[in-house]
This record gives structure tokens, sequence and C-alpha cells, in this order.
């Protein structure tokens, strides 16, 4: 039984890997050793509960205000102790974090293989999203294993020198995880939208968060608060704990009576919130993945995407930061149905439920345990992930 050590410490990474996590403690080849460096701690430990899991060893690493480089060098410092001691013959990482810096870093300096989970999004501007544009392209090039969840991701990877024998293209595992979360709840998490599935309006799921977003933050709820001006309609904003986004956001929409303001919510009842949505506006990297696969129409604010396969698509669109292209490109399909059914039609471009299986089997492939996984291609029917239901014993 092969130990690896899986590092996470953000809520999507904890969404993406939990399918992966419950997948490796059922295969009798591998021992998962589960670090969190508890970089987003409240929202992180609500996720890990939704899907039974506890941490193995936890950092602990934040501290108010803290900055990237006391969150990167904090984690980093920590690993070092771990990985010093345990007998990891892997280091498993996800995207584009803080978190996934460090652990790729910690492997690397300990000469452990590291295998990069959602490997090779690229949106082509270094600064933009930041910091996790480069970070991705950095732990490229310490990475031993390359798990693309497109085949558009893997193109970028081998546009940048990676050997195509260590890259597996796998879909993503937030579809495995989104699909085992459907129909767990029918709570939407909070007293506020007790009322929401009586409610006759059309509903806009709004959020933004991202550093990058900050400057445009009090134009984007100024968007926001004009959209639930839309007769019929209601925008529900999940927002970010983050003192700068609340500070920036709430004079703009917090007394707009069509505008029902909540704390950020558990998974599975913000899955539920994602199915009775009408629209999805965020710049949220999730979002761009979930809402093609739940077929709802998806706005995305920011200039870039490393997400590209949905706006391809037709499913998501870019929208930009400013005051007229939130507002606008989001008033277009609350008031002209052709456009709106043209984009809740269009193909889910990211998984078929059944990434976490590959990601297990190229995993072991790459320690000679088994042959080749079988690549996702695009466009395969969604069914039950590997025939499993059950990812978190509940």
């Amino acid at each position: 039984m092969r130990p690896v050590a899986v590092v996470l410490g953000t809520r999507p990474e904890a969404i993406k890997f939990a399918p992966v996590i419950h997948a490796l403690r059922d295969d009798p080849r591998f021992e998962p050793i589960v670090i969190s460096t508890g970089q987003h701690r409240e929202m992180l430990d609500e996720t890990m509960k939704a899907f039974d899991l506890t941490p193995d060893i936890d950092l602990g690493v934040m501290a108010p205000r803290q900055t990237l480089s006391q969150t990167t060098y904090r984690a980093l410092r920590e690993l070092e102790g771990q990985l010093s001691t345990l007998k990891a013959e892997a280091v498993l990482v996800h995207g584009d974090t803080a978190s996934t810096m460090a652990g790729a870093l910690a492997g690397f300096h300990h000469q452990i293989p590291v295998v990069h989970v959602e490997a090779g999004l690229r949106s082509g501007f270094l600064g933009s999203p930041f910091p996790e544009e480069g970070n991705r392209r950095m732990i490229a090039q310490i990475a031993a294993l390359h798990l693309a969840p497109t085949p558009g991701n893997k193109a970028n990877l081998l546009a940048e020198g990676i050997a195509e024998e260590a890259i597996a293209v796998t879909g993503n595992t937030v579809i495995d995880a989104l699909q085992w979360a459907g129909g767990r709840t029918d709570d939407f998490g909070h007293p506020a939208l007790g009322d929401l599935d009586a409610d006759p309006r059309r509903v806009v799921l709004a959020s933004a968060h991202r550093r990058d977003a900050w400057p445009h933050l009090p134009e984007i709820a100024r968007a926001f608060a004009d959209i639930a001006d839309e007769p019929g309609t209601r925008v529900v904003v999940p927002l970010h704990r983050n003192p700068s986004v609340r500070q920036a956001m709430l004079p703009h929409i917090g007394a707009h009576p069509d505008i029902t303001i909540v704390d950020p919510l558990p998974y599975l009842n913000f899955c539920r919130l994602m199915r009775r949505a009408d629209i999805l506006l965020s710049d949220s990297s999730g979002a761009q993945e979930e809402g093609p696969a739940l077929g709802k129409p998806t706005l995305v604010i920011s200039n870039v995407t490393e997400r590209s396969e949905a706006v391809e698509a037709g499913t998501a669109r870019l929208v930009g930061t400013a005051y007229e292209g939130v507002y606008g490109h989001t008033v277009r399909l609350l008031r002209d149905e052709a456009a709106y059914l043209r984009m809740a039609s269009a193909a889910n471009p990211y998984g078929d439920g059944r990434a976490t299986r590959r990601t297990i089997d190229a995993i072991a492939h790459f320690f000679g345990d088994g042959p080749p996984a079988d690549p996702f291609v695009p466009g395969t029917p969604l069914g039950e992930a590997d025939g499993r239901t059950e990812y978190a014993r509940t």
C-alpha cells in the first residue's frame, strides 16, 4: 500500500479532492494522508464535514489579515516538518492556491513526485487571475504527473514543453462531486432563503470576490442592485467573508428589497441553490464548471478565463468587471428568452462523472500498478460516477 500525501486548504480544493480521497481510501493500492493547511478555515471545515472527511494532519496556518507570502511561507514551513517524517511516495495538490503552491514546493524539495490535479488551466495573462495563474504555471515545471481536466488543458501543457507521457486527461472531479451532492438536501441553508422555492421570480445567483476584481467591486455591486430592479427578478448574493469584499459591496446592495444577502453556504446547500437559480453571475472558478454541468447560463465577471471551454461551448460568457458588461449581459438574458435558452441548452465540456476513476487509474499507472487511464472525451454523456453514488458516508 503506497502512502500518498493529499495537500489541501481551501473550499474548492476540498470539493474537488473529496471524491478522490474517498476513492484512494477504497483502493488497496493506496493510503491517503490528508494534510489541511486551513487556508479557508471555516468554509473548509464545513465542506470537509459535508463529505465526511477529517484531515489526518491540520497545519492551521492562517492568521488575521495575513499576506499571500505569509500564508505560503507558513504552509511551506509546516509541510517541511510533516514531509520529513511521513513516508509519502507522492504529494497530490490541486489547482493553483497558496496551499497548492506550498504543497508542490514541499514535495519537490523532498524529492517526492508531485501529482498536479486540475493541471494545465491557463488564462494567458500572468497577472489574471492573481495569484492563481502564476502559481499553476510554476507548479507545472516541478510536477511529475499532470492530470488535465480537458484536452485543451493538455494542449496548454504540451505547448509549455511538458512530456505527453506525463499528462492524463481525466475530466474535472467537480462534476463527480456535484453529482454526489445532487438531491442530498432540500434546504438552502439560510432562513432568508426559506421561501425561495415558492418565489415565482427568476433568481440570479451573484457573487464576486477574486483579488483582480477588488478595484471594481463597487460598480459590480451597483450592477447587482440594478439587475434586482428588473421586474420579476430576485438576486441572491452569498457574500464572501473577506472584510475588503464586504466593505466595498454592502453599501450598494445591503438595503435593496429584492437582494437577499447570505453568508457563504455549506456545499450541499449551495448546490441546492445553484439548481434553483436561473442565472449564475460570478467570478468564481467553480461556477464556470458547475453552471454548465447544471444547464445554467453562466456569466463570468472577468475579462479573461482559464476555463475557455465553456465559453467556446456557449454555456458561459465573459462579461468583464465594468458595470456595463455585468448589468447589460445579465439583463439581456432576463429579457430575451431565446438568448437564455441558447445558453441553457449548450453542452457541458468539463466531465462525465468519471474523473475520479481516471485520476486513480492515472496515479496507479504512474507507479506501474495498472494500465493507463482512458482519456476523457468532451461530449461523453454524463453517467453515474464509476457506478458509485456514495463518495461520502452519510
